[in-house]
């Protein structure tokens, strides 16, 4: 009650940080570059942050986000801002300012790099084709004290940045005025010039009342350079942050129009309340009054891991809400594996059925806690995964789930036990047995009492065709290959929203227009259109903006990302380490829980899952960008959790029998978890298919490959899994049993409801 009480506390007086797609806005990767004077390391990273902080904060942009990533790089958030070449140009601009002599004019450039003492020759800018030759630097823009943005009214100059010099600063900026207000009126020499990043802003002659050798004194002077109001907002912005102190590049930017990001908040939450209200259903209909719990502790879930999400100060994602979806679509797991545990307990002792229903419900969450853990411990592992080597959204999506699996196990096992426990104890629900849903049978259960199917005798029948779904799934990505987003090739990709309908074909002709025959065209959720190519810039954006405005009307951008080469190669290579590290992370953690047959068999079973996903992509011709990693790290949690439920049956079979033969064993076990494994995908299922339908085109793709990897995870379990691990077991037996378990052999087996079940038919009404 504590917890709940301070959840409900932290729901109501906090909320939650959206992330820029959420809430719209621009989202830029800097990585700091070696200059010849300064190495890039985290120490020069940091000074840079603090730069860009002020730079950002004399934009006026609200709540924005910096932070440092890894050693070079540096994470930008600008929520609102909707032009990335305003904010990159102001963000990512060296601006070193400095204040140079004039000592002559020159019709040609000169020499690209600066002498040693900073002198150089650079175009003037009160005169096209002329250029100045400018003597040492007099002083840089670290002499700078304050820069403010003015409108002077009285001189007629328009807008002017006003400097304000420190100590030293401005007796060198007096010296080098009085120097030039020695030269002769109208010479090159009496003028100052003031550059910033080897371009010249300003070159003003010395006014004729500032005395020679005396110079413009009281440490302040105005930039005049005919500029506008945001121009001249800009330069004070650059000025007054600063010089960076080692050069950045843009390795990555994403650009979320505030309509988009509403309606995938929008779409998003109907999705989930539609597919929860489902779940809720189901399992109250399986489960009658078991159920009905289960679903107001799902409730709990829901606001218990919000909580967690607002008080760790999480940013939510759109991957990330999906992943708070769909954690609970997973949650519908533990509660089932309890419930199917008690309802065993409950129709395989008939001495129980006087009315004693908390021995069997106690019992059935006893035996269920090693499955739970295994399960849940499984699908963490991929989950951090998601959080370390993810990026941007995605790694929302890893931290929601992260926090969604371990809500989802203190609501199963503490708060659905609470209630659960408090049910069974009044003497209303002692009286009606059949009140609470493990009472009886279930339809799954009579069906398999009547078939007595034996699955594991057609074992090679199933890996048979299990290795023909897998040659359809390399052929898949070996002739049509993958086509992988724009996160792992780099390159652009703008998506256009436009006021009339313009089909593909049409908007292709248009990019091609504007000089980009090469770009890929392609229609994009409702009416829209995505624009992808290699090398795209700001200005070439535009252009191509004004070539759909021909025949599409309005033209506005609601998505705009940006990946340098260098990152998408670094993407790439994370996303392949992620998934060997989940590959043997599972292996491990299975292999310590299990013998090793059975860890190879589920990891087996693991990868054919995810190679039978990307195969389906592969002949779909669907994007493999980081959110589709999402999914397939998900799919491997949730197959190897699948997986571990089945084996724990068979640990728990050969612990009652060392002897027994394998295959019965695990025919047993694959006939006992078979309605847990129908009820939990279809808990699962609801909620994809919610998010699949309702969701948007932004998650559309993203339910597609988690629905294809429960489906698959389902039947691989059985058909690819448990024979694997049978072929093994014979290859390497385990080491025959000592005395101890030859008295374990003898002990019979306290569960049957199969076979009581064959013995007495009985119509229960059950629903499953």
């Amino acid at each position: 009650m504590c917890v709940v009480a301070l959840s409900l506390y932290v729901a109501l007086t906090q909320t939650a940080r959206l992330g820029l797609d959420l809430r719209g806005g621009t989202h830029i990767v800097l990585e700091t570059k070696d200059s010849p004077t300064v190495a890039a390391d985290a120490a020069s990273t940091d000074r840079a942050l603090e730069v860009l902080r002020q730079r950002v904060d004399a934009l006026g942009v609200a709540e924005p986000g910096l932070a440092r990533s890894g050693e070079k790089r540096i994470i930008v958030e600008l929520p609102g801002v909707q032009d990335p070449r305003k904010a990159a140009e102001v963000i990512g601009r060296t601006a070193q300012l400095t204040v140079h002599p004039v000592t002559g004019e020159s019709p040609d450039p000169g020499e690209a790099k600066p002498a040693a003492d900073g002198a150089r020759t650079l175009a003037d800018p009160d005169r096209p084709g002329n250029h100045l030759v400018l003597g040492p630097t007099a002083l840089s823009g670290t002499g700078v004290k304050d820069a403010e943005a003015r409108l002077d009214p009285q001189s007629l100059a328009g807008w002017t940045v006003s400097l304000d010099f420190h100590g030293k600063a401005g007796d060198a900026w007096a010296r080098v005025t009085g120097e030039a207000a020695c030269a002769p009126q109208g010479a090159p020499e009496r003028r100052v010039a003031i550059a910033l990043d080897d371009k010249i802003i300003s070159a003003p002659d010395v006014n004729p009342d500032v005395a020679c050798e005396v110079g413009i004194t009281g440490g302040e002077t105005q930039i005049t350079g005919g500029f506008s109001q945001t121009e001249a907002r800009d330069l004070a912005a650059l000025v007054k942050g600063g010089a960076l102190p080692v050069p950045v590049d843009i390795v990555e930017q994403r650009t979320v129009g505030p309509t988009l990001g509403a309606d995938a908040i929008a779409a998003s939450t109907q999705a989930a309340l539609i597919g929860i209200a489902l779940t809720a259903l189901f399992i109250t209909v399986v489960y009658r009054l078991l159920g009905f719990l289960a679903a107001l502790a799902l409730a709990l879930y829901g606001l218990i891991s919000y909580a967690a999400l607002v008080a760790l100060g999480a940013t939510l994602t759109l991957p990330g809400l999906a992943g708070f979806v769909l954690a609970i679509g997973m949650a519908v797991d533990a509660n089932v594996l309890v419930f199917e545990r008690a309802r065993e307990e409950y129709l395989g002792h008939p001495g129980v059925r006087s009315g004693d229903l908390a021995k069997p419900v106690r019992t059935g969450f006893a035996k269920a806690w090693s499955a739970v853990i295994d399960s849940n411990v499984t699908t963490l592992l991929a989950a951090g995964l998601l959080f370390f080597f993810a990026t941007g959204p995605v790694k929302g999506f890893g931290v929601t789930l992260c926090i969604g699996v371990l809500a989802s196990m203190v609501t199963a096992l503490v708060i659905t036990r609470a209630l659960a426990d408090f049910a069974v104890a009044r003497a209303f629900v002692r009286g009606r047995p059949a009140l609470t849903g493990i009472a009886s049978t279930g339809r799954v259960r009579t069906w398999l009492a009547r078939r007595d199917p034996d699955l594991v005798r057609h074992r090679r029948r199933w890996l048979g065709a299990s290795a023909l779904l897998v040659a359809v799934a390399v052929a898949g990505i070996t002739l049509r290959g993958l086509d992988f987003g724009v996160e792992f090739t780099g390159g652009r990709l703008v998506e256009y929203s436009t006021s009339r309908s313009v089909d593909a074909d049409t908007a292709r002709a248009a990019v091609s227009d504007a000089g980009f025959p090469r770009a890929v065209v392609q229609e994009s959720g409702e009416g829209d259109i995505s624009v992808r190519t290699e090398r795209l810039t700001d200005d070439e954006q535009r252009r191509v903006k004004a070539a759909l405005e021909k025949s599409g009307g309005t033209v506005t951008v609601e998505r705009d990302e940006l990946i340098g080469p260098s990152l998408g190669a670094e993407l790439r290579q994370k996303a392949l380490i992620a998934l060997g590290i989940a590959v043997a992370a599972q292996l491990i953690y299975l292999s310590v829980r299990f013998r090793w047959t059975l860890a190879a068999a589920a990891v087996s079973a693991m990868v054919h899952d995810v190679l039978l996903v990307v195969g389906l992509f592969a002949w779909l011709g669907k994007p493999i960008d980081s959110v589709f990693l999402a999914a397939v790290l998900t799919v491997i949690g949730y197959s190897v959790n699948d997986t571990v439920v089945v084996f724990d049956r068979v640990r728990e079979g050969r612990r009652r029998d060392p002897r027994a033969d394998l295959a019965a064993v695990a025919n047993r076990a694959v006939v006992q978890t078979l309605p847990r494994t129908v009820n939990t995908g279809m808990g699962a299922l609801f909620i994809l298919t919610a998010l699949a339908v309702l969701g948007g085109d932004s998650l559309a793709d993203f339910s597609l490959a988690l629905i294809a990897g429960v489906v698959v995870g389902m039947a691989s379990t059985v058909f690819t899994a448990v024979p694997i691990a049978v072929a093994l077991e014979r290859r390497s037996p385990a080491a025959p049993p000592s005395g101890r378990g030859d008295r374990a052999a003898e002990v019979p087996d306290s569960y049957s409801p199969l076979e009581a079940r064959r013995k007495k038919e009985r119509g229960t009404g059950a629903v499953v």
